[in-house]
Formats: C-alpha cells, sequence, structure tokens
C-alpha cells in the first residue's frame, strides 16, 4: 500500500509522543514539522531526524496529504481551516474546538471539499480498549445499564512546563480530559442522548510549581470542577467527575455495569492496562488483552488508521463526526449547570466500527 505524507503544525509538548509513535505505522510518511515558534519546530526536527520548514511551506507540500494539528485548543479549528483550504485532510488534537458552532464549521469546510477531518483521542484504538469493546459486543456484561467516569487531579500546574492554557477558555478538566473517557464510553455504548452536569471554580488564579515557571500565578477563567450524568441512547446512565481540584482519591477511571457483570476499563489516557470482569457475587477476574496496540504509546494510530483509510475507501475511525459528539456532551455540562436543566443532545455518530484482531503488520483493517 502506497505510503501517506503527513506533517505537523505545533510542536509543543505532546508532539514527542505523536512523533515517537508515527514511526511505528509503515503507512505514515513523515514530510516535515512546522510551529509559529521557528525553535520549536527545529527542536523537534533535530530530535527525530526531520526538516523544519514554515507553516506555508508544509501547506504547499504537495507530498503532504494530512496535517496533524497539534496546536493548543484555542488555534485547532483555525488551523485545521488552513490546511482545508489547502487541500488537505486533518487530524486534530483534542478538542475539535473551543465550542461545537465553531467546530462545526471546520466538518464543514471539509465535506465541501470532500477531505477528511479526524480527531483525538485515539486511545480508544488502543488493545485494552478494543478488547473491552469486543467484551461488551459478546454480552460478556448483558445489557449495559449503567457506569462511572472519574479524572480528578490537584491541577497540571504541578508538572506541565506552560500549564495557563489548561485554565483558558478551551481549557478545564472537561474539554482536556473528558474527550478520553466520553470517548471511550462512545466507543463501548454508542451516543449520548442527555446530560445533566454541575460546575464550579474554586479559585479565580493558580500557582505554577513546575519549572520554568516555577512562582508564577495564572488566572482561571475555566470551571475547574465539573460533574453530571450522561443518559447514553442506548438507555445506560453514566455519572462523570473530572477536576482539577481534588488533591487524591481512590476511584477507578471507568467502571461499566450491565445486566450480567460488571466491567473496570482502563484508564482511558492510555491504550493498554488491566481489564476486569465480576459477576453478581463473584470477584474481579483479570481478562486477557486479545488485540494489538496495548503495549505501549501508539498517539498516532488515529492517524494512521486514517491513512489507510484514504486509500482504502473506508470510514476512519477517529472522526470529526465522533469528535463533534463527544464535544457537544462536554459543552453540554456547563450549559445543563448554567440552565439549570438537563441538555438534550443533537449529534448521534455511529460506534466506530471494531479493529479486527489479527492483521499484517502495520496495517489497520
Amino acid at each position: 500500500m502506497d505510503k501517506v505524507g503527513i506533517g505537523f503544525i505545533g510542536c509543543g509538548n505532546i508532539s514527542e509522543a505523536y512523533l515517537k509513535a508515527a514511526t511505528k505505522f509503515p503507512i505514515l510518511d513523515i514530510r516535515g514539522v512546522a510551529d509559529l515558534k521557528p525553535e520549536a519546530a527545529q527542536a523537534r526536527a533535530s530530535q527525530f531526524g526531520l526538516e523544519a520548514v514554515s507553516v506555508d511551506a508544509l501547506l504547499r507540500d504537495p507530498a503532504i496529504e494530512i496535517i496533524v494539528n497539534l496546536t493548543i485548543p484555542a488555534a485547532h479549528v483555525e488551523v485545521g481551516l488552513m490546511a482545508i483550504a489547502a487541500g488537505k485532510h486533518v487530524h486534530s488534537e483534542k478538542p475539535l474546538g473551543l465550542t461545537t458552532a465553531h467546530a462545526r464549521t471546520l466538518l464543514e469546510a471539509a465535506d465541501k471539499r470532500g477531505l477528511r477531518v479526524g480527531c483525538a483521542p485515539d486511545t480508544f484504538l488502543g488493545g485494552a480498549h478494543q478488547t473491552c469493546r469486543k467484551l461488551v459486543d459478546e454480552g460478556a456484561i448483558g445489557k449495559p445499564v449503567a457506569g462511572t467516569a472519574t479524572f480528578m487531579c490537584p491541577g497540571h500546574e504541578r508538572w506541565h512546563p506552560n500549564p495557563a492554557f489548561y485554565y483558558a477558555e478551551g481549557g478545564g478538566p472537561m474539554l482536556d480530559m473528558g474527550p478520553y473517557y466520553i470517548t471511550a464510553l462512545v466507543n463501548l455504548i454508542g451516543p449520548v442522548a442527555r446530560v445533566s452536569g454541575s460546575t464550579s471554580r474554586v479559585r479565580s488564579e493558580r500557582l505554577i510549581t513546575s519549572e520554568p515557571l516555577k512562582g508564577t500565578k495564572i488566572d482561571v477563567e475555566v470551571a475547574t470542577h465539573v460533574a453530571g450524568t450522561m443518559e447514553f441512547a442506548s438507555g445506560a446512565i453514566v455519572s462523570i467527575a473530572t477536576s482539577f481540584d481534588v488533591p487524591k482519591h481512590r476511584h477507578v477511571p471507568i467502571e461499566l455495569y450491565g445486566t450480567e457483570a460488571s466491567m473496570i476499563v482502563p484508564d482511558p489516557n492510555y491504550f493498554g492496562g488491566t481489564i476486569q470482569l465480576a459477576q453478581a457475587g463473584q470477584e474481579w477476574v483479570d481478562q486477557p488483552i486479545g488485540h494489538a496496540y496495548g503495549d505501549g504509546n501508539y498517539r498516532s494510530i488515529g492517524v494512521a488508521d486514517m491513512a489507510h483509510a484514504i486509500r482504502a475507501g473506508r470510514p476512519h475511525r477517529a472522526s470529526g463526526e465522533l469528535a463533534l459528539h463527544v464535544l457537544e456532551v462536554m459543552e453540554a455540562f456547563e450549559t445543563s449547570s448554567r440552565l439549570g436543566r438537563h441538555v438534550s443532545i443533537e449529534t448521534r455518530p455511529a460506534r466506530p466500527q471494531i479493529l479486527p484482531t489479527a492483521f499484517s503488520a502495520g496495517g489497520l483493517g
């Protein structure tokens, strides 16, 4: 199968993981990296033996078919539209946009040009989460009834070198980490139909304790604790909590409860992890991972799947439609909290096709 040329715009913290993973997929041909800060692009290019170019040069390169957009959330739609205008497919870091309305403009522009939009997270394509999907599809837990999803921490200013954007518009624990949890759940049990939520902001500013900005204070513009309930179209009801205000907790990332058994789903920020099942009155039992890509950080698998989909003429799994649905759900928690009522979700993406358990090296069926 012919390789697909890709170019990266945005060479910040997450770009290292993407570039490392991209080399594991033979279909991907990395043609160059770009950043508004030329020194950032040059540093990543030197690290991986690539060419650093300007954003304009990257967009003009006829050998590049997919732009991987790793800019900050506030620039996701703007940079994506630039890629679409240049005739490129685009795969974006999460979230797809700051608002559902803004993100729709990207999908509409791509549709008019016959181009594809993809979006992180792609961790749901990892071996652990694909195995969970297979277990659900095979009826291992019976009909999904309920569940919990939890991400809570003291805040990213403790470790991130430049954490201000986590507390600006487009940040916050729901838009930052919610995509992993909600995408994983949609992959398992289908789309969300209705949301109720409550949000809070404990502090108006945060103190950075990580280097190199240790001691600097940053403004907090968004809710830093978001909790609520998702009612899925399937009938399942899942409680979710995301927070930058919790010193420590003992909740597992995701539990899913069915009519026949309960399942512990691994952390959706990773590709592997331990899966456990328990029937009524029984103890938890570890389940073997039966799919590939569960033994490392494959944070370009969504790009590789898009590349294979382009060549095969099939839908890609980490799609813009899926990301738009997840963004609409996340946005609904704030709306519900403000209005004091349930919020119905308009989008209804299909569950992504499950990955095959066996395929050729580097291939994604």
